[in-house]
């Protein structure tokens, strides 16, 4: 086998040691047929002393001629028998083309259709997979410090490319095309259908009686009081005793407001809130109101700075986790990837959509590209060095190959002596 291996090519051991097999196997039914071939001129000769020679020397005839046809089938297989150029000879070699195109369609046709490779891919759980894969805490940590080394590279080419302000910009586009009335109106309906609005006008009531109570605010009400007064009335002092008589009532109503959750006062507050909501769902002018406010507050420097700041922070919070000053991002990517794990792995719908989604997008790939699979293969297999790759197959089914020739020695002695007792027995009768 050694004359036809290149130069750089190159056998394991496996391949060696087979090598070295199929060589004793070829040398072993060499000697066969020699021995055929020896055993046939010896018979011959001695054909005239005994008839039973006769039988000899048609077995081994026959045995002769059935191994060096078979001889010459297996060598024709892989090259050309004693180099001379006999047609339908050295088939892999001269069919490499044709080989190259049926082997890719072959391919293309069975392995890449689309019912076995869907068949094949629902056999495979790609969900389980991803779910074992991110509960595992090696993994998890792993994958978290990979993205957070990507991340800041990903800010600085969103920042360098443009991307930074085309986002603020599509943000933007999107928050002024929010229509505020709706979203306002539900979030306040909601708020009073969980009765958080009760907790509200609690603490608005604690806030305006503190801010009645203040020293600075009396004085103020007292002020205003005697500036109403006539000035009979202010000789009497009757500021102060209007003033102790209103703080008194605020008092007493304030408590009692707090104190009875049925109080007038609490229903008055709700129909106001309901009247509120209800205006601004059907009433353009509020619409209109928020539209601009909104546009307003969009528009201010402050909010600009603000976002820069918040982008600022934020990537200074993600360059340090980045560079180890600090593992809470880490810690909590890592955590946010287990959870998600076992999320996926506890719930069997989610899995099941996961799956078919991948073997749909799977499928789909295969079908686009199997044509190409089938072209690439082709390619592949017309570009091989055929002497070498002769060589393997040669080295790896040779050695069975070689055994045609024991069975061809050995079937055609039997046929020869059948056909020699044949001629015997007619000749007799």
């Amino acid at each position: 086998m050694a004359d036809v291996i290149r130069p750089g090519f190159s056998l394991d051991d496996s391949d060696a040691a087979r090598a070295a097999e199929l060589r004793r196997v070829k040398a072993l039914a060499t000697m066969v047929l020699v021995a055929c071939l020896a055993l046939l001129v010896f018979a011959k000769a001695m054909g005239d002393r005994h008839p039973a020679w006769g039988f000899v020397a048609a077995f081994a005839e026959a045995a002769a001629i059935g191994g060096l046809a078979d001889w010459y089938a297996v060598v024709a297989l892989f090259r050309r028998p004693m180099g001379l150029p006999i047609p339908h000879t050295a088939i892999i070699q001269s069919n490499q083309q044709r080989i190259a195109e049926k082997l890719g369609k072959f391919i293309e046709e069975h392995f890449l259709d689309a019912a076995p490779v869907e068949a094949k891919l629902r056999e495979v759980d790609f969900a389980s997979f991803v779910a074992d894969w991110l509960q595992n805490d090696k993994r998890s940590v792993d994958l978290s410090r990979f993205l957070l080394r990507l991340l800041p590279e990903a800010l600085d080419a969103a920042e360098n490319s443009g991307l930074k302000a085309y986002i603020v910009r599509r943000i933007m586009s999107q928050i002024q095309a929010i229509d505020i009335a709706p979203v306002a109106a539900g979030a306040l309906r909601g708020f009073i259908e969980q009765g958080r609005h009760r907790a509200l006008l609690d603490d608005l009531l604690v806030a305006i009686h503190g801010s009645i109570s203040e020293p600075e605010t009396m004085a103020m009400i007292g002020e205003k009081i005697r500036a109403e007064l006539p000035t009979l009335l202010k000789l009497y002092r009757a500021d102060k005793f209007l003033l102790k008589k209103i703080a008194a009532s605020a008092t007493s109503f304030f408590d009692d407001v707090r104190a009875d959750p049925q109080h007038p006062f609490r229903g008055e507050f709700d129909r106001i809130l309901m009247a509120f909501i209800e205006k601004l769902e059907s009433d353009p002018a509020y619409t209109t109101r928020l539209d601009l406010l909104k546009r307003d507050l969009l528009a201010r420097p402050e909010i600009t700075s603000l976002s820069r700041t918040i982008w600022d922070n934020v990537r200074g919070f993600i360059v340090r986790n980045a560079q180890g000053e600090t593992d809470v991002l880490e810690r909590q990517l890592s955590k946010m990837f287990r959870e998600a794990g076992a999320q996926l792995a506890a719930d069997a719908e989610l899995r099941r959509e996961i799956n078919n989604g991948v073997v749909a997008v799977l499928r789909s790939f295969i079908s686009s590209q199997k044509s190409g699979v089938s072209t690439f293969i082709a390619d592949q297999v017309k570009g091989w060095d055929m002497a070498q790759l002769i060589t393997l197959i040669e080295i790896n089914v040779g050695r069975d190959l070689q055994y045609i020739r024991f069975n061809g020695t050995l079937i055609g002695g039997l046929a020869g002596l059948a056909l020699h007792t044949i001629e015997v027995l007619v000749r007799w009768a």
